[in-house]
């Protein structure tokens, strides 16, 4: 009897923690914000762009290597330039060459935003290694038709919100052909992850990210302009964890104490 009266108190409150958790995630995350991995998807020939020279570019016409993509503003207060300055680093620590092995682009998703601001914000984030292979680190531009095109393919969900823009952090990884293969998440990168996702691009291998847990354990602040830690939410899930191991305990010593009745 005590037995199923704890049982019912334990789904009481797995069921309240799941409705905390469902709240939080309503009120403190948008969800027209944030990235839905299209992994194997190709970029389409027709979206285009300007490069800092104020050509005309087809991005797909231009990605002939495993490619990075880093989807930024360049008028960003918050993690666009951590982001920058996080591939960058990355970029220098690894033993690969850029425009040999791999290429990387930048794409404003800010229609406003222009090549002349883009060759700008270009020399501000080159690294020494980088910087001797400029040609390789594409800047792009372009109106909001383009950007849309873009981020909807890819699946980055982004906000205007004033003159800012409430938007994701990665870095999405493509193959020579254009295809999405890995989405790497947040502002700074382990040499080795850029590396191998480089390789795995390279070989055409897609792989779903692990780190995607990241976006359910932090929220973005749009006033503090950084990632919060999302607690209702993880405290929402031990909980629901630890009532299913207690449940289980409880199922197991109830089978044998019956074990025992019958002997």
């Amino acid at each position: 009897m005590k037995t199923n009266v704890l049982l019912k108190l334990i789904l009481i409150l797995a069921f309240f923690s799941v409705q905390a958790g469902i709240r939080a995630q309503g009120a403190d995350v948008q969800p027209e914000i944030g990235i839905a991995e299209h992994l194997d998807s190709i970029i389409p020939v027709g979206i285009t762009f300007n490069n800092e020279q104020k050509q005309a570019v087809s991005l797909r016409g231009i990605i002939h290597k495993p490619t990075i993509l880093i989807l930024i503003y360049f008028d960003c207060p918050g993690i666009c330039p951590q982001l920058l300055s996080g591939v960058s680093d990355a970029m220098d620590k690894i033993d690969m060459e850029l425009g040999k092995d791999y290429q990387a682009i930048s794409v404003s998703f800010n229609s406003l935003d222009t090549p002349e601001k883009a060759a700008e914000k270009k020399l501000n984030f080159l690294g020494k290694k980088s910087r001797s292979h400029a040609s390789d680190w594409v800047y792009l531009t372009g109106d909001s038709a383009n950007i849309h095109a873009l981020t909807n393919h890819l699946g980055y969900m982004f906000q205007p919100a004033g003159l800012d823009f409430i938007h994701p952090s990665c870095i999405i990884i493509l193959s020579p052909d254009g295809k999405v293969t890995r989405y790497l998440y947040g502002t700074t990168f382990l040499p080795f992850d850029l590396k191998m996702a480089l390789i795995e691009a390279r070989k055409g291998q897609s792989r779903p990210t692990i780190n995607r847990v990241l976006e359910y354990c932090f929220n973005y602040d749009p006033e503090g302009r950084k990632y919060t830690l999302a607690v209702t939410k993880i405290s929402a899930t031990i909980i629901i964890f630890l009532a299913a191991v207690l449940l289980i305990i409880l199922l197991i010593r109830s089978g044998r104490k019956k074990d025992k009745t019958k002997k």
